[in-house]
């Protein structure tokens, strides 16, 4: 058996906001291509999402929010009957199209999937190849290209449904995980743990006074070494004091250094040893657990290049 799960689902293809737009389905594409041709995919025990449940979704979520973004989804396949547009603007940056309310349950079904899975011991850990991403989505509010928090979404339900006492948050997307921030925020469960360029969108990350966060803003052209070094000096004892009995990835890539959508200088080389230092801390806390879901990252090639990195770390290949 594999160790290392690869969750994904034809519905998250489906789901696109026009033409153009840097959260693109040829995303997901591009990881396919390169794990095909890496010959990293053989190594991967390949599984489809499933749906998750509107119960499991309002764990991170308040339950008028999940019904007012159901009830656009039906209000937007009502109107392209009738001839209107085919997209629903949720924030400037980010809208719905008829796939997105499907796409949403599925990325977040493949996080409480991996979750189960991992949980079970059928696998040592996932890496959940998603759209949309989730980590801006707050728990009344969609933006930044997401729509529910997947990883916010599999933390409480690792919590809750399994009985987990502790469970880390990592993020280590160009963007701070403003979303995530405004779930779990307080709640001493979880610890968060993230690196972001400040200032930049969403403009968060240096407000919150809660103990059970440890942000790192860092300047834009900020290179490996140094956030190597932050990591170690703050990320790492955070985490080895917490003892988290499973890890959940925010795995955004864009801090590359050939995303346009970021000014950081990170290279997959930075993303392995990431990758390597929290396989570390879940072999010695969590018995291997973890599972990553997708963020960001727009530059197809580096984006892909970046994946394989990370899974060659979670799969040991």
């Amino acid at each position: 058996m594999n160790k290392t799960g690869y969750f994904t689902h034809g519905d998250c293809w489906k789901h696109e906001m026009g033409a153009g737009h840097p959260e693109c389905p040829e995303r997901l594409d591009a990881i396919e291509d390169r794990l095909l041709i890496s010959g990293v995919g053989d190594a991967l025990e390949r599984r489809d999402a499933g749906i998750a449940s509107l119960s499991d979704i309002e764990l991170a979520h308040g339950r008028m929010f999940v019904a007012a973004l159901r009830g656009l989804s039906d209000v937007l396949k009502e109107d392209i009957l009738a001839g209107g547009p085919t997209h629903t603007q949720v924030d400037p940056d980010t809208s719905m199209n008829v796939s997105t309310w499907d796409a949403a349950l599925r990325a977040a079904g493949a996080a409480l999937a991996a979750t189960d899975a991992v949980m079970a011991g059928e696998l040592e850990n996932a890496f959940c190849a998603i759209r949309p991403p989730g980590h801006h989505a707050c728990r009344d509010k969609a933006m930044g290209f997401c729509f529910f928090n997947n990883v916010a979404i599999a933390a409480k339900y690792a919590l809750e449904r399994h009985g987990l006492k502790r469970v880390a948050i990592v993020d280590f997307d160009v963007h701070h995980g403003n979303g995530t921030e405004d779930i779990v925020a307080g709640d001493q469960r979880i610890l968060m743990v993230s690196f972001f360029q400040h200032p930049f969108y969403p403009m968060g990350g240096t407000f919150s006074n809660a103990s059970n966060l440890v942000n790192l803003p860092v300047p834009a052209y900020t290179k490996g070494p140094a956030v190597r070094e932050l990591i170690e000096a703050s990320w790492i004892p955070r985490l080895e004091a917490f003892r988290p009995e499973m890890i959940f990835i925010s795995a955004g890539f864009d801090a590359h250094r050939d995303d346009d959508l970021g000014q950081m200088g990170l290279v997959e080389q930075d993303y392995a040893w990431i990758t390597d230092r929290l396989k570390d801390v879940a072999r010695r806390h969590a018995s291997k657990r973890i599972v990553s879901c997708l963020e960001g990252g727009y530059n197809l090639s580096a984006l892909a290049r970046s994946v394989e990195a990370h899974i060659r770390v979670l799969a040991d290949v």
